[in-house]
């Protein structure tokens, strides 16, 4: 059934479909019409209402009507076996849970996410960056996706893992699998997305049940033995949920700090300017990086199951709908920022939505910005005149804001020299 929604204004035709080319080139400009003309509106295509204005978005992260069980829904419409096979098994991911299931879950998974522990990594990150610009130079490597913003994140999940350094490979081929589905890929997504995907997790489960089985006998100071604990809390994780929090961990940290930082170089190196004054002045780098996470974030929408009937903005909105939160046009509201579409190294710090809110608030927002802070100062202190060859183009995903590849050029300074 077709919702209900009152009388409006005639308006310009507005952008319904978020996977359209244009879409996708421009997912900020779809969201501004969106979000001046009719902020909560229905989508045929998607079949579910496209919020975009920030107090609304912001409001929604805590509207008990909302609720993130998002992924179980679509099990029983799910056409063969493996697709509900790969959605069952991401059904139990802390993030796609309610309380008091991910109160839990939450309180578990945050020993291993304490602040100073998560702080203490900035040296070996910082290491890990240097070796992959060394290899990204001395190859002549143009391509800095595949250099530098996809291998990191793997790499430092792995490390917190526990993961032998000659598993991270695999880890990086897992979260491509499971991007597949997780992401909503367009109309070009390959048919067998849903089976390579449970193959791939699958196989993950495996390879983490075993390596859980192995920080129970032996722990050590990694993340796992910190989720694993010491065994007197009652209602510590299971196998099961140990090794979902573990594949949880790899996809999201993996794939939005990449995106995160692709899109941050994207974005600071457009202007040379800016580019240069944030090269020279270290402070200058964690603004930038929070206004690239607000301009240009590594996702652009998040999805909540209705279940309970309420109103927005004079919409009907019913139990048993989607609601796309659109974060994309609430981190460019000009209600909420001024000139919202500029960089202003000056403004207020993480008024944005990029990471979420409330008690689904991003649980790897800290290390995503560390690495995104510290890749991000590297790059442009290591390549001067870092500049990006031609126009972005996105993978058409409903949910990320995703660069397959990101070619660079810069001055060129020679592998191993001062850093």
């Amino acid at each position: 059934m077709t919702p209900v929604t009152p009388e409006t204004p005639e308006t310009p035709d507005l952008p319904d479909d978020l996977l359209t080319p244009e879409a996708v080139r421009d997912p900020d400009g779809a969201a501004a019409v969106l979000r001046e003309h009719d902020p909560v509106h229905w989508s045929p295509t998607h079949r579910a209402w496209l919020v975009t204005r920030f107090d609304d978005v912001v409001a929604a992260f805590r509207n008990p009507a909302l609720s993130s069980d998002r992924v179980r829904p679509l099990m029983t419409r799910a056409s063969g076996a493996p697709s509900r096979r790969v959605l069952g098994l991401i059904s139990e991911w802390m993030v796609v849970t309610d309380p008091p299931a991910h109160t839990r879950l939450r309180r578990l998974a945050g020993a291993a996410f304490k602040q100073q522990q998560i702080a203490a990594m900035e040296e070996r990150i910082q290491g890990l960056v240097d070796e992959l610009v060394d290899a990204f130079l001395a190859d002549e490597g143009t391509d800095l996706v595949a250099g530098v913003a996809y291998p990191l994140p793997a790499i430092v999940i792995a490390e917190m893992l526990g993961a032998p350094p000659a598993d991270r490979d695999r880890f990086r081929a897992w979260s491509d699998e499971l991007a597949l589905v997780a992401f909503g890929a367009g109309g070009d997504a390959r048919p067998d997305r849903h089976e390579r995907a449970l193959r791939g997790l699958e196989e993950m489960a495996g390879y983490f049940r075993e390596l859980v089985a192995h920080r129970r006998r032996e722990p050590g100071g990694d993340m796992l033995s910190a989720m694993i604990g010491e065994g007197s809390d009652p209602e510590a994780l299971s196998d099961d949920e140990l090794v979902g929090m573990c594949a949880l961990l790899l996809f999201a940290g993996h794939e939005t700090t990449t995106n995160a930082i692709a899109n941050a170089v994207r974005l600071l190196t457009a202007d040379p300017a800016l580019r240069d004054r944030v090269r020279d002045d270290p402070a200058l780098v964690n603004p930038a990086v929070e206004e690239a996470l607000r301009l240009v974030g590594p996702i652009k929408v998040l999805v909540r199951w209705v279940v309970e009937d309420h109103e927005l903005r004079g919409r009907e909105i019913r139990r048993g709908e989607r609601v796309y939160l659109l974060l994309c046009g609430a981190n460019r509201d000009p209600e909420r920022f001024t000139d919202p579409d500029t960089v202003d190294l000056a403004r207020e710090r993480a008024t944005h939505v990029a990471f979420g809110r409330g008690i689904h608030a991003c649980i790897g927002a800290q290390l995503a910005r560390i690495e995104t802070r510290i890749a991000v100062g590297t790059l442009l202190r290591r390549l001067p005149g870092l500049r990006v060859a031609g126009d972005a183009e996105y993978l058409p995903t409903i949910a990320s804001r995703a660069q397959e590849s990101l070619t660079v050029v810069h001055d060129g300074v020679p592998a191993g020299s001062a850093r």
